[in-house]
Formats: C-alpha cells, structure tokens, sequence
C-alpha cells in the first residue's frame, strides 16, 4: 500500500499528528488538513486515493464536504471518523457518499485494514458501469437508474449493495458476506442499517413490477427479475 495518498481530515491536532506520522511510517503519503476547506483544497490539488474525515470540524463538517466531493466524483473511498454512535448519525454518513464509518478510539491497524478493503473495492471493473436491471439501466459509477426518460439518483451505498445483489441476481446474496463487505462487520447495528438501504432500493425498482428483492430470512437477499 506504499505511495497510497490520504487525505486526513482531523481538527484535533495532536491526533491528527499522530494519524499522520503512523500511516507515513507504513509507506503512506498524507495531507493533513485541520479544517473541512482544507481538506477540500488537498482534494482538488493532490489528487488522493482516499479521504478519511473527521465528522466534525470547523468552517466544513464531514458530512458536508463528502457530499461536495461526491457531486464530483462518485467513487474516491471516504471513511468518516466519529464520536457519535446513535444510528440516524451512521446513516448520515452512508447517505452523504461515506463507504465506512469508524468510531473513535480506534487502532491504526482498524483504519489501515479498512482502507484497504475500500482501495482494493474502487478497482472495480468499469466495464460493469452499465447494467440492465429489468426495465432500468443501472450505471455504477454514476450512480443512477435510468428507466425510459426518468433519471432515479441512488447513493452511494445504495449503488455499492444493488451492484452486488445484480452479481448475485436470482441467487441468494448472503447477508454476512455483503455486511462484511459493505459495513465492516455483520453486527445487529450493521444489520439494521442494511435493511434500511434494501427498503429504498425496493421503492426506486417499483416501478418494473417483475423486480423484486426478497428477504430469505437469517440467510440474505434474492434479486428476483
């Protein structure tokens, strides 16, 4: 992971220093920005592989800055670094265009293995930016289902869990498997949230009666088309 270029965005000085002076000594480049607006002028000037974000900072919260980014580009990883715990704050973060949250205290060896699992995911084969859903196209990397002349937005998350129910369609996608994958774990916190995203992808497939996602309860989900 040498030469892997991060930007850190972390108000609090002295771990932000700590942050940084940890992951150069495994072979990382980092940007350390004390702010959301500096942070956001690394991104359009040193061109990073992947943004780890303080949730809350001063001039530009997290939240704000990712969903900035993410109206540029769709897939650059983004790790949110929280204290908050409550689940309406996780699904913030997965809404504003986060991959991954994770809560403070937390080891470097934590952030190190997450940043991976992200980095080695947005190496996704764009050829499958485009796929036919039932009556939609479904479009990866922008994040979008389009049906006739209707252009449906998804986010982030939505995209990443419909890209792998598509893989698995008409076959069962294990729910352990895809919360480990998407949500680091498959805790009953994780598991909650999941089932939040699924319930939004069935209301924007709806209008293709012949698609369905179907609960195989304790087992995973089924993209019936």
């Amino acid at each position: 992971m040498s030469n892997i270029k991060i930007v850190l965005a972390e108000d609090e000085p002295s771990l932000g220093q700590i942050l940084k002076e940890s992951l150069e000594t495994r072979g990382f480049v980092v940007y350390h920005a004390v702010n959301g607006e500096i942070a956001y002028d690394y991104y359009l000037k040193k061109n990073p592989d992947i943004l780890v974000l303080d949730v809350m900072m001063p001039k530009k919260d997290g939240f704000t800055l990712a969903k900035e980014i993410r109206e540029q580009n769709t897939t650059i990883p983004i790790i949110f670094l929280t204290a908050k715990s409550q689940t309406k704050d996780v699904l913030d973060g997965f809404e504003y265009g986060g991959n991954d949250y994770l809560k403070k205290p937390f080891s470097m060896e934590e952030l190190i293995v997450r940043m991976k699992a992200l980095l080695d995911r947005s190496k996704m084969n764009k050829d499958k930016d485009k796929i036919g859903i039932g009556a939609y196209i479904f479009n990866y990397t922008k994040q979008e289902l389009l049906l006739a002349n209707e252009t449906i937005m998804l986010t982030h998350r939505e995209s990443q869990l419909l890209f792998y129910l598509s893989e698995k369609r008409n076959e069962i996608l294990d729910r352990s498997f895809i919360l480990k994958k998407l949500w680091g774990n498959d805790d009953f916190f994780s598991s909650r949230s999941m089932d939040v995203f699924i319930s939004k992808l069935r209301k924007k497939l709806s209008k293709d009666p012949t698609i369905k996602i179907v609960n195989i309860r304790s087992v995973g989900y089924k993209l019936i088309i």
